[in-house]
């Protein structure tokens, strides 16, 4: 069933769901918890009125809109499917508990590394499985003009909706690249483009110490920190100047701090 609604003079389509086992619902679940469903049709879920803008605003390619009763969408590309369900079936297919009215299907971009890395400043990660951790690093790269973000050795998913919830939209704006540590060092020496780690070794100097004009930095894992074949790859180490008696920074922070310092001098 389709309900036509007027708003400012003009008839928006809604098609009425109230199935819980409609296909298009069954997919969002799908795309919210399966990383092999996500990767195979290429689209992930998001939510919320703001996910929503910064897609329209950034040229996101969306899939279809599914909407409460009473949510307020703005103006959709001509293509997009618009559904709505009721307050208990939008909880149903949401990954948070309060979607604010909204979840949408957009598609994803391939995060294949390019031939060529056209830009000045990257961050690697080397295995951060946290998706809050990567995505607020990755909406941390945008803030400081990072030009990209490469994921490796086992990182989460960039379209976790976790991930995708804490990017705050850059999901939308900064470029992801997955691969291996190999083929990034690759990479960013064709590039010119020194490699650097977040890591302590003989070589580590001070991150403020560093040219950042142009760089690339390694953020280890929560857990392990900087693997040892990274550590191989790199250039030389930089260190975070902190107090003697605090051990590390949280993945995320370390990687604001080093994003910081690479923007600082603009």
């Amino acid at each position: 069933m389709l309900l036509r609604i007027e708003r400012g003079g003009s008839a928006v389509e809604r098609e009425a769901i109230t199935s819980r086992t409609n296909p298009l619902l069954t997919r969002v679940r799908k795309l919210n918890s399966r990383r092999v469903f996500r990767r195979a049709e290429e689209a992930f879920a998001a939510e919320g009125p703001k996910l929503l803008a910064e897609a329209l605003r950034w040229g996101g390619e969306l899939e279809a809109v599914i909407a409460a009763p009473g949510a307020v969408l703005p103006e959709l590309p001509a293509q997009t499917r618009v559904a709505e369900v009721p307050d208990s079936l939008l909880t149903s297919i949401a990954d948070t508990e309060s979607p604010q009215g909204i979840v949408f299907i957009c598609k994803a971009k391939d995060p294949i590394m390019p031939e060529r890395l056209k830009g000045r400043r990257y961050l690697l990660l080397d295995g951060v499985q946290d998706p809050g951790n990567v995505g607020t690093i990755w909406r941390t790269a945008d803030a400081f003009h990072a030009d990209g973000l490469i994921l490796c050795n086992g990182c989460a998913d960039p379209w976790n909706p976790k991930t995708v919830r804490a990017t705050m939209g850059a999901v939308f704006r900064l470029p992801v690249h997955e691969g291996t540590l190999e083929m990034a060092a690759e990479k960013l020496l064709q590039a010119g483009i020194p490699l650097y780690a977040a890591a302590l070794r003989e070589d580590t100097v001070d991150v403020r110490s560093v040219s950042m004009d142009r760089a690339a930095v390694i953020i280890g894992s929560e857990g392990r920190g900087v693997s040892q074949r990274a550590l191989e790859l790199c250039e030389k180490t930089i260190k975070i100047p902190m107090r003697v008696r605090c051990e590390s920074l949280n993945a995320a922070v370390a990687a604001s701090v080093v994003l910081w310092e690479m923007a600082r001098n603009d």
